[in-house]
């Protein structure tokens, strides 16, 4: 997310510091920005995915809110996050690098999801999502399209996840 936030700061010409300053269109309500409303949100998930989907939620709204051991405990060990041309190998590797300071973008942002599709079979699961990021910058509306996919293993301690790909840009 980090990378994400820095390349929609490149691409919309603004600094980090721009983000930090802005002031975001929040909900009152808590975990609002990680769901959108039922006539507008799109789902097809298997029933067998949805254990695996409420996990991917759990991380969101964590990561979110800045719960950085509840995001911990959802990613597996050995998690490999891609990124913006940019990986990152394992659970300590993301912790140590990005964590924080995804933490600190998502929560100046309205999260909007539009489309979410969910699969399992034996004992893998991938989830699916497709959002409007809403924010500010310089005191005017900005909307960025992300796109993000989760693979999910089935662990002795329940679903975690194994893979993230996020995806974003600036919607013209």
């Amino acid at each position: 997310m980090k990378r994400i936030a820095t390349n929609l700061l490149l691409s919309v010409g603004v600094s980090t510091t721009g983000f930090a300053l802005a002031q975001p269109q929040q909900s009152s309500q808590p975990h609002a920005h990680h769901h959108a409303s039922a006539e507008s949100l799109q789902s097809d998930i298997s029933p067998e995915a949805i254990a695996a989907m409420d996990v991917v939620e759990r991380f969101n709204d964590a990561l979110g809110s800045g719960d950085l051991e509840t995001v911990e405990a959802l990613l597996a060990p050995d998690v490999l996050v891609l990124e913006s041309g940019g990986a990152e190998r394992s659970r300590e590797e993301y912790l140590g690098h990005h964590a924080a300071s995804d933490a600190e973008f998502l929560q100046g942002v309205h999260r909007q999801v539009l489309r979410k599709r969910a699969r399992a079979a034996g004992g893998l699961a991938w989830v699916g999502s497709e959002s409007e990021l809403h924010t500010q910058r310089e005191g005017k509306p900005l909307t960025v399209l992300s796109t993000e996919t989760m693979v999910l293993r089935q662990m002795p301690e329940g679903w975690r996840i194994v893979h993230i790909h996020w995806s974003s840009q600036t919607k013209r």
